[in-house]
């Protein structure tokens, strides 16, 4: 009999750049009537065993993830891992390299900042980070709290968003190497909210790199790119995921709940994770998908 339920596979706490604790998020998934969360944050996988321990206690599957962007021709493009091995030591050592790239950016964002005539304290930044992945949301945080800005979004849209006088490009990783490392650490890659930003050939090169599936639902997607994600998912074997995308409320356009997919979904990936796991301990294992129906 097939599992009934809603999920949402893509959340983020203040462990990256989401503003409620693991605890809090997993108590909003109990309340909203969800099944099960995944737990994706950038970069980072400290608030997985606080959610999984909180969603045991509320009846709510915590599933663990990570978010990684990666590069491809000039685009920003993020790739999500599920059922991850968080305490995996490859995937550890890689996020460890990650956090001191973070730290690094963020002194070269505030030297800007400095010589734009807006001094932020690198100690308020690190104070609104706390614990977790600390990045630019976190530096629009301290802008506010300067006085340089009246809100948070201003703060990207005059000084740190892509192409404005304070950005520092964020070192990034191949596609190839992300679902590499997701998948050394026992979990699925897959592709998140391509319709934020990338065209259609980007996807298909990023489906060439091994993914092991597409995310449909996305606050950003309309009925036409869901409809076009589907379609790509069912010509090249790819699974569908989906989700909010929630970052605690600090993005008004979030409702937490609203966008979910069926758990029977989340069933069809353990299947497909389970059956990859035990063909690279056998030694079948192959790319799947997607070379093939590419003509590669």
């Amino acid at each position: 009999m097939t599992a009934t339920g809603m999920v949402d596979l893509h959340t983020h706490t203040n462990q990256s750049d989401g503003l409620l604790p693991p605890e809090r998020l997993v108590q909003l998934a109990a309340e909203a009537g969800l099944r099960a969360i995944a737990i994706t944050d950038h970069d980072e996988v400290g608030g997985v065993e606080t959610a999984v321990i909180m969603g045991n206690q509320l009846g709510v599957e915590v599933i663990s993830g990570v978010e990684l962007s990666v590069s491809h021709q000039g685009y920003d493009i993020h790739i999500l891992g599920y059922f991850i091995d968080f305490r995996h030591p490859r995937l550890l050592e890689f996020l460890h390299f990650f956090c001191e790239e973070r730290l690094r950016r963020v002194h070269r964002i505030l030297e800007k900042l400095e010589a734009l005539g807006c001094p932020v304290p690198l100690e308020i930044v690190m104070r609104k980070a706390g614990a977790g992945s600390i990045g630019r949301p976190h530096i629009a945080d301290a802008l506010v709290e300067a006085g340089h800005v009246p809100f948070y979004q201003e703060a990207f849209n005059r000084f740190i968003a892509d192409g404005k006088p304070a950005f520092v490009p964020k070192v990034r990783i191949s596609a190839e190497q992300a679902v590499a490392i997701i998948h050394e650490a026992q979990g699925l890659a897959c592709l998140a909210h391509p319709g934020q930003n990338l065209t259609e050939p980007i996807i298909l090169d990023v489906i060439k790199a091994g993914v092991d599936g597409i995310e449909v639902i996305h606050p950003k997607h309309g009925h036409h790119q869901r409809e076009l994600y589907r379609r790509l998912a069912q010509q090249f074997g790819l699974l569908e995921t989906g989700g909010s995308d929630f970052h605690g409320g600090r993005k008004s356009e979030e409702k937490f709940g609203n966008y979910v997919i069926e758990y029977a979904k989340v069933e069809k990936m353990k299947e497909r994770n389970e059956a990859r796991i035990l063909a690279m301990k056998t030694g079948t294992a192959t790319n799947v998908t997607q070379t093939a129906c590419l003509g590669k």
